[in-house]
């Protein structure tokens, strides 16, 4: 069973010495990271680095095979997605969730309807749920969603993220995952995505942007994880690395033993 949330820390979540094995595979081998609120936590890496695997634990998705999981500084078993919705934890993934030919409203407020009336005449209360819909969106900068009924299939790949995200965070989310949310967009709808990630952040929110984009993690992010064939690679904070090394310890390069016996001496 999951603890409780203790609201006092301001470490939303921890990983410690995390590992995950799929029959003989090892997908992830003694990773740890610490998310806080009010700060963007970048997780790095190529195509097949762990990282999706690494998001599928802190969302309840997979038990690890070792190592703990920490929720508000106890140590928490996850049993399935809903107990991490439960204690404020989020996922938004690439391709959005929502629903194209729905409306607005619908996607908003999907399984968790406003209803009015009461007995056999209770009903979704449109006009409320449209009128929450709009503000939210409003303030996350969306202002081209005129009306709740426009059909999500309408909207820019940016403005579903933006859509997806302020749910996420009107519903109660502490700590947002946002799963490669800018791999499919051009430059102005990925510009969005970081806007609305600094949103995101500056509400209080702790946020965890997965990508393989050295720059857009560079530009909002403000500690960093980079993973390699499932292993901790790199950490480090803000302005401690620059683009070009962060992109050559993502590819493997001859830049990773340099930075890794740069990180140990500064342990040291």
């Amino acid at each position: 069973m999951s603890q409780p949330p203790d609201l006092s820390h301001d470490t939303i979540l921890q990983l410690d010495s995390v590992s995950m094995e799929f029959v003989g595979v090892t997908a992830l081998k003694d990773v740890s990271v610490t998310v806080e609120a009010s700060e963007v936590t970048c997780l790095l890496g190529d195509n097949g680095a762990g990282k999706s695997t690494l998001i599928k634990i802190m969302s309840g998705v997979y038990r690890p095979s070792a190592g703990s999981l920490l929720i508000d500084g106890a140590v928490t078993t996850l049993a399935n997605p809903r107990e991490a919705q439960e204690l404020g934890i989020a996922t938004v993934h690439q391709e959005d969730g929502s629903f194209p030919l729905m409306s607005i409203s619908r996607n908003f407020f999907l399984g968790r309807e406003i209803m009015k009336g009461w007995g056999p005449v209770r009903r979704i209360d449109k006009v409320r749920s449209g009128e929450i819909a709009l503000e939210q969106l409003a303030a996350m900068g969306i202002t081209r969603a005129v009306s709740a009924d426009q059909l999500v299939g309408t909207l820019s790949g940016g403005e579903r993220q933006a859509l997806a995200i302020s749910r996420a965070l009107y519903f109660g989310a502490r700590l947002l995952i946002l799963d490669e949310p800018t791999s499919s967009l051009g430059v102005k709808e990925a510009g969005i995505v970081l806007r609305l990630t600094q949103q995101a952040k500056a509400s209080g929110a702790a946020v965890v942007f997965i990508t393989h984009n050295a720059h857009h993690a560079l530009t909002i992010g403000d500690r960093f994880t980079v993973l390699i064939q499932g292993e901790v690679a790199a950490q480090f904070s803000r302005g401690e690395r620059s683009n070009t090394e962060v992109v050559n310890l993502m590819a493997g390069g001859e830049e990773l033993e340099a930075l890794q016996e740069d990180l140990q001496g500064q342990g040291e």
